[in-house]
């Protein structure tokens, strides 16, 4: 303040200053930061858009209530005056989750692709928290701007690990190496991958598991081929794969496999995304017709981004 009255016009004359007026520094906006720097910066976004879905209830005044450490009454004669709301913002392809208490707000973003960065603004201190606003207040208000920020990661909650799901996902789509044996990639997408995991997830139903003739059998009609073009050492590569990537594991002195727990679950869960949600909503999108709901909700998009 000092360095810039030096420069510019100061509020008190000479004369006034020498009669004992002072200037006093008040505070008009106060912001506080947490910065947690993630030991996966990769999924780090991924972390976050699920801390998202999982806690777009945040801004509900009980919630709210326990994050600022303050009483808010929604009924009777005297509200506490404010909207309590979740907000998610996205700023080109960085969102962000806001929570609102009166005149304050608590901002939580994925920060240059390293950081979880959770900042309490306060631009009342007064009103909202009956803290004056001179300067000598900011310890006091410092007090509570950090432990708003430490609340909201408390209460914060997700469902699950989504890094696991991406490490999982990522696994699959990469070759893999086991005791020196080379693993291709499991392709999403791929029809031969989804013939066979198409397969296990019917294999998973064999008591005495399957053999290299039974996955041939089961894939070529998936593939629209005829099986006896499926060579022997075709489906022991596709079996080497299956097995060193973990979907299926060989049942001790014997030439037959059966599918592991983590096998079934992800074939499962990726032959229905395919078949269920990937093929029919893509075809609904390049239809013509507008039978559908999601391609009339995608058309009514265009519609609204047009006229802008």
């Amino acid at each position: 303040m000092r360095k810039w009255l030096a420069r510019l016009p100061h509020p008190f004359t000479a004369a006034d200053r020498r009669a004992g007026y002072r200037y006093d520094i008040s505070i008009l906006q106060a912001e506080f930061s947490l910065t947690q720097v993630l030991d996966r910066p990769l999924s780090g976004r991924v972390f976050f858009e699920q801390v998202i879905r999982d806690n777009l209830d945040i801004g509900r005044p009980d919630q709210v209530s326990l994050i600022f450490d303050r009483r808010v009454v929604t009924r009777g004669r005297h509200p506490t005056p404010g909207q309590f709301r979740t907000r998610i913002i996205t700023e080109g392809v960085t969102p962000s989750l806001h929570v609102y208490y009166r005149r304050s707000t608590i901002k939580q973003y994925h920060k240059e692709g390293v950081a979880l960065r959770t900042e309490t603004t306060i631009n009342d201190t007064r009103a909202d928290f009956g803290i004056g606003k001179r300067l000598h207040n900011l310890a006091e208000l410092a007090k509570v701007g950090f432990s708003a920020n430490r609340r909201l990661l408390h209460v914060q909650r997700i469902s699950h690990e989504p890094w696991a799901g991406e490490d999982i996902l990522d696994s699959l789509s990469r070759p893999v190496v086991v005791n020196g044996q080379r693993g291709p990639a499991l392709r999403f997408g791929d029809p031969r991958v989804h013939a066979l995991m198409s397969a296990i997830s019917v294999f998973r139903l064999l008591p005495n598991g399957f053999s290299n003739r039974d996955l041939r059998a089961h894939t070529a009609p998936l593939q629209t081929v005829d099986p006896t073009s499926l060579t022997a050492g075709r489906m022991t590569y596709d079996l080497r794969r299956l097995r060193l990537h973990g979907l299926i594991e060989r049942i001790p002195h014997t030439h037959r496999y059966r599918v592991t727990d983590h096998g079934w679950r992800t074939a499962m869960l990726v032959t229905r995304a395919y078949n269920r949600i990937l093929r029919p909503g893509l075809a609904e999108l390049s239809s013509p017709l507008d039978t559908g709901k999601l391609g009339q909700a995608v058309r009514l998009l265009d519609a609204a981004l047009a006229a802008a």
